[in-house]
This record gives C-alpha cells, sequence and structure tokens, in this order.
C-alpha cells in the first residue's frame, strides 16, 4: 500500500515513465472540477494511491465524498464532458491521462472495466443480454467469430451463476431479477478477463442473500484472475469483507488510509470514527443506540476552509488556535502506513478513541 498527500507528489518523478509507476494502478495528485454557473464543484481534489494486482481497495465515505467521480477517471468517463482534470493515473505504467482517446477506448472493457452501480440503466434496453456481451468481445477480438462469442457469452453466463445461460442469452434486461442483472454485469466486465475491475455498489438494492453470492462471485474471479479491483461502497460491512485496504473519502479528499484492520480497530480520524459509531455491529453488543455523524456533507463548490469536516467534528476544540478553520491538514503517516488527515496529535487521537469512541462501538 501506498498513498501520498497531494504536497507530497508535486516531488515526484515526471509522469509519462513506465519506470516510476509504483504499482499496477498509481493515481498521482488527481484532481476533477467541474465548472458550473454557481461556481467549481471540486469533486476529486489531489487523491493519490496505489494498488497491486490480487489486491483489493475499498473507497468509503457519504454521497458526494468523491468514489464515483474517481472511478470514473480512471476509466476517462469525464474527457467529454466539461470536466477539468489533471494529476496522472498510471495503469500498468502507461499514464491514462495522456493517452489517445483511441487507446483509453482500447484499454476500457479490456484491460479496465467497470460494474456500474445500477445494472438495469447501464444495460441497454433494447438488446439482448446476450448481444450485448458478445459486441464488448468482438470490439477488442475483430478476429473472434460471432459464433466463439456467443459460446464464451454463454460460458460466463454460466460461471457468474445465472441458470440455464443459453435461454438467458436470447432475454432482455427487464427479464431478469435484479441480481441476474447484477451477474450479467459481471460477466459482461469479466468477458475480456480485464486486469482492473472497478465495482460501483455492487451490491445495492439487493437482498442480503445474493449480495452474499455477489461478494463470493467477486473473490473467486479475483483469485482465478488475478485482477486489482476497487470496491466503491457506503456499505462497510461489503468493505470488512472484500478489502485489503480501506480508503476513507471526505469532500473530495482522502482522510484516512490503512488496512482493514488498521481503520476498522484502530481508526484515527473523527469522520472514521463518526462512519463506525454510526454502523450496527454484530461482533459486539451494543446497549445504546447508534451515533450518527450530526450535520450534513459539505458542499463541494463552497468547501470549508481548512479541515473539510471541521463544522461536523466533536473534537475540533482538541486543536488549538483554531487550526481545524484554517489550515488544511496533511495526509500524514500515523505508523505503519497507516496514513490520517487530521490536526490533532496522534497519542491524543488514539486516547480519544480509546476513551470515548470505542466504549460506544
Amino acid at each position: 500500500m501506498a498513498v501520498r498527500d497531494a504536497t507530497t507528489t508535486e516531488q515526484a518523478p515526471a509522469s509519462g515513465s513506465a519506470a516510476t509507476a509504483a504499482g499496477y494502478l498509481e493515481l498521482r495528485d488527481v484532481k476533477v472540477h467541474f465548472p458550473t454557473d454557481d461556481g467549481v464543484v471540486k469533486a476529486v481534489d489531489g487523491l493519490s494511491f496505489t494498488l497491486d494486482r490480487g489486491q483489493t481497495i475499498g473507497i468509503v465515505g457519504e454521497s458526494g465524498s468523491g468514489k464515483s467521480v474517481t472511478s470514473q477517471a480512471i476509466l476517462g468517463l469525464h474527457r467529454r464532458s466539461r470536466a477539468k482534470t489533471s494529476g496522472s493515473i498510471f495503469l500498468d505504467g502507461e499514464d491514462l491521462m495522456t493517452v489517445s482517446t483511441e487507446r483509453l477506448r482500447n484499454l476500457r472493457g479490456n484491460k479496465m472495466a467497470m460494474i456500474f452501480q445500477d445494472p438495469l440503466s447501464a444495460l441497454h434496453p433494447y438488446y439482448t443480454v446476450g448481444t450485448q456481451i458478445v459486441e464488448g468481445i468482438r470490439v477488442h477480438h475483430s478476429d473472434m467469430s460471432k459464433a466463439a462469442a456467443k459460446n464464451r457469452t454463454i460460458d460466463l453466463l454460466g460461471r457468474v451463476g445465472i441458470p440455464n445461460p443459453k435461454k438467458r442469452y436470447d432475454q432482455y434486461p427487464h427479464e431478469f431479477s435484479g441480481g441476474m442483472r447484477q451477474r450479467a454485469m459481471i460477466a459482461m466486465a469479466l468477458a475480456n478477463d480485464p486486469s482492473l475491475l472497478i465495482a460501483d455498489e455492487p451490491t445495492t438494492a439487493l437482498d442480503v442473500t445474493v449480495q452474499a453470492q455477489i461478494l463470493d462471485l467477486m473473490r473467486d474471479l479475483q483469485q482465478e484472475f488475478g485482477s486489482a479491483i476497487i470496491m466503491i461502497t457506503h456499505d462497510l460491512g461489503v468493505v470488512a469483507e472484500m478489502a485489503d485496504e480501506i480508503l476513507v473519502m471526505y469532500g473530495g479528499k482522502a482522510v484516512e488510509h490503512g488496512t482493514v484492520d488498521q481503520v476498522f480497530y484502530t481508526p484515527e480520524h473523527p469522520y472514521a470514527w463518526g462512519l463506525l459509531t454510526s454502523m450496527p455491529r454484530l461482533d459486539r453488543v451494543r446497549k445504546e443506540r447508534l451515533d450518527p455523524i450530526p450535520g450534513n456533507p459539505p458542499s463541494l463548490i463552497n468547501v470549508p476552509s481548512g479541515c473539510a469536516f471541521h463544522p461536523r467534528c466533536g473534537y475540533r476544540s482538541e486543536v488549538p488556535d483554531d487550526d481545524c478553520k484554517t489550515k488544511v491538514p496533511g495526509l500524514d503517516d500515523a505508523g505503519g502506513e497507516h496514513l490520517v488527515r487530521c490536526h490533532i496529535p496522534p497519542p491524543r487521537r488514539r486516547e480519544l478513541y480509546e476513551t470515548d469512541v470505542k466504549p460506544r462501538l
């Protein structure tokens, strides 16, 4: 795992050389800003992290924190929008921010793929599920016959757990249940054996038994293909089940990043504390009500000065001179590559967690 704050990436070697990429996927000081009539929406504002093949990173945070925009930036989906993007995104040493649109289109669906949040809207309603998967295969394998692509599609539908795949091949998305559509989306994403898989809320609106089946399927396929996975979700239980590392985002920035054990059992950012105390836990006896985070996520047009979380933070008084309001904290090493963006001194953060937060979990 490696994460750097935007201030440190400025000293990184110049992008464009494969030798400079530290992991299979590496983001360096990535910014995605959307100009609007009301101001600039800073959806992602200086995000950096690396991910190796065979590893899974879970990106968590409330709606509007920048999770999905990050995934769309990796896929290059902002190129035709008004978004202003900067930074570097390396995939296997190739900077996706500088490659041609044609090259990016070739990589998308082939070397990297995405499972979208709503499969009903992601799948075209006028074409059968099988036809849509075949199209994705033949775009990247023009020498493959339609019959061979159809056989591969039927095989994929069977492998993702769709019963009677030959019959399902000729059915339309509205004829599939929610869980079956999600499985079809996974089959489509895996059609060309991508080395990077982005899953945006892959279990949203599915019942718990189907959720478990989908997660088991993704885990099995990762072991088979060695793919790197980015899991974007609101569900911390899904992250605990799937991820090796957790990246907590707030206001377009990373506020905490560490292993699953670090973020779940020794979290250091007050926002991570809030997420955990507002989540029901089955591994501990709870005698009190859950504690929701007060207030609402910030407007990304008018992000609060200093630490973006300070208007909602119950521990601001721990920082002298009101630095929370005036100074943007850096993403600092809290030990063992556990990184935290907070002005509260590390010893005091750990003390607060042990005495105030942990008893409420």
